[in-house]
């Protein structure tokens, strides 16, 4: 086997409506129109040149299991998050980059992740 990549991640949310709204409008994800009609609801997103699969179903609890977006500017992407009322741990160092924390709606934690930071 030789890994390409990490093509989708995919995650379970309560509201659909509510997750789309939080991952397009807050965090600048993209709605992808190629999800075929399966017997569920859910929605897929662009997130550069991978994709995050959200599925209407019950949230697991939280054990520490997160997904890491990659961002430009660290400092600037808490302080806009925060402007939206959205509550994001302070950036701190983690090797050579720096890592803040969120959750969407559904409490999925999302790390925000600036590699070469330090």
């Amino acid at each position: 086997m030789q890994p390409l990549g990490v093509h989708h991640v995919s995650i379970n949310v309560t509201d659909v409506d509510e997750a789309m709204a939080f991952y397009t409008e807050v965090l600048g994800l993209e709605r992808r129109d190629d999800r075929p009609d399966f017997p569920f609801g859910g929605a897929w997103l662009d997130v550069g040149d991978q994709q995050i699969h959200l599925i209407e179903a019950t949230t697991p609890a939280a054990l520490g299991q997160h997904f890491a977006i990659a961002v430009a500017d660290l400092a600037a992407t808490v302080a806009e998050l925060r402007e939206r009322g959205v509550q994001v741990s302070d950036p701190s160092p983690v090797g050579t980059s720096m890592q803040a924390f969120c959750s969407d709606p559904s409490g999925n934690q999302v790390e925000l992740h600036q590699p070469n930071a330090v």
